[in-house]
């Protein structure tokens, strides 16, 4: 069963197109990457599934429902998290303080009924939600840094950080926009047994953004392909890789026609 439904989605910037009738579907409980080179419409794709942008034509749906006019904040209520690529952490924050603002949604008490802090259940709503973020920093394996200033962090444990308040929010559905980006190898190996587990023993739904094709043939179940911002392949990561039309425009291989060029100049 599809969980999230993008039909005929097109998005322009003026007189640009960023996206073009792109359809596609991710199904529940599967790791779904787009791949593609830069400027393909991968994140483009992204920000209109998380809300950041509104698509021109087309729609989305979200668990059956329509969502593509749904504001952004509403899409994190209805199990929609996600990461950037460009990290956005609160940099003078704490670990901890970060991963608790993926709570926020889930909260009940306001600034009034928060007030009376020991007598009103405000002090027994934040001890639970304290618990489960302590459950994401044993599982991201970050305990030794969760007091530290995020802005004081290594570049892999910033990207775990990200993950970590994606994670807090509980989504059905996690979008990954390029989480291993800037890794080295062993931060790779991490970050993919980080998201293998949370496909498989917490349940999530992965949609993922990454370049890294061993990473994306390793991991995905199902595998779609931009090219200027136009669907020209999907399917699993073995058929995709097989495909001619994505060899060339992606992997870079040269035409068959032009491939021995000695050959075609020789008289």
């Amino acid at each position: 069963m599809a969980i999230l439904a993008a039909e005929g989605v097109t998005l322009r910037f003026g007189g640009v197109r960023a996206l073009t009738d792109v359809s596609f579907e991710v199904r529940a409980g599967e790791v779904f990457s787009i791949i593609g080179p830069n400027g393909a419409g991968k994140t483009s794709m992204v920000n209109c599934v998380s809300g950041r942008y509104r698509p021109t034509s087309g729609r989305i749906r979200f668990d059956g429902a329509d969502i593509t006019r749904l504001p952004t904040r509403k899409r994190a209520a209805i199990g929609i998290g996600r990461t950037f690529q460009n990290l956005a952490l609160f940099g003078h924050m704490s670990v901890l303080d970060n991963i608790m603002v993926g709570r926020h949604h889930l909260m009940r008490h306001g600034f009034l009924t928060g007030m009376p802090y020991w007598l009103g259940g405000a002090q027994r709503e934040e001890i639970a939600h304290r618990r489960e973020v302590e459950e994401i920093i044993d599982f991201l394996e970050i305990q030794h840094v969760r007091k530290a200033p995020a802005g004081t962090l290594s570049y892999g444990l910033r990207k775990r950080v990200e993950l970590a308040r994606a994670i807090a929010l509980r989504p059905k559905l996690i979008l990954l926009d390029e989480p291993m980006a800037g890794m080295n190898l062993e931060e790779k190996e991490d970050m993919a047994r980080y998201i293998l587990d949370l496909n498989e023993e917490w349940g999530m739904t992965v949609l993922m953004i990454e370049h890294d094709m061993g990473v994306v043939m390793d991991i995905s179940h199902r595998v779609m392909v931009l090219d200027f911002g136009k669907k020209i392949a999907e399917g699993s990561p073995q058929e995709v890789l097989a495909d001619p039309h994505v060899r060339r425009a992606y992997l870079g291989e040269a035409d068959e026609v032009v491939s021995e060029p000695e050959e075609a100049l020789a008289p």
